[in-house]
């Protein structure tokens, strides 16, 4: 028995022609494919609309929930750090930075140190001391 029907075929040959000649576009978006296999996809899909016998998609299977466990134990031995740490790390980053900001007597954020720069550039150009 043959996987594909010959209506599966025609369909899938149309819309490369398409894509060849640049009429063939996406779904969702409307943009147009640039991609054989892409072209491919929507073919099939355009079959299975129409009835025409096409193996089901491979991504449509569910995990068991013994299979989905292993996997999130897996996912934590290789020693990834989990995103809460992550923000958590970059939290304290945050804090670290401003307070040493305040203890120099400079302002905290980066573009309140920019804004000093560019305002010391302008007054050297235009042959005047900086104020303080």
């Amino acid at each position: 028995m043959a996987k594909y029907s010959r209506g599966a075929g025609k369909k899938v040959e149309e819309s490369m022609h398409e894509m060849k000649r640049g009429q063939l576009k996406s779904g969702r978006s409307g943009k147009k494919v640039t991609s054989r296999k892409q072209a491919i996809a929507i073919g099939l899909s355009e079959a299975r609309e129409s009835g025409a016998k096409v193996p089901k998609k491979k991504g449509a299977s569910k995990k068991s929930a013994s299979k989905k466990g292993a996997s999130k134990k897996g996912a934590s031995k290789r020693g990834r750090p989990s995103r809460k740490g992550a923000t958590k790390k970059a939290a304290t980053r945050k804090s670290a930075t401003k307070k040493g900001a305040s203890k120099r007597g400079r302002p905290a954020g980066k573009g309140a140190a920019k804004k000093g720069a560019s305002k010391r550039g302008a007054s050297k150009k235009r042959g005047r001391p900086a104020k303080k």
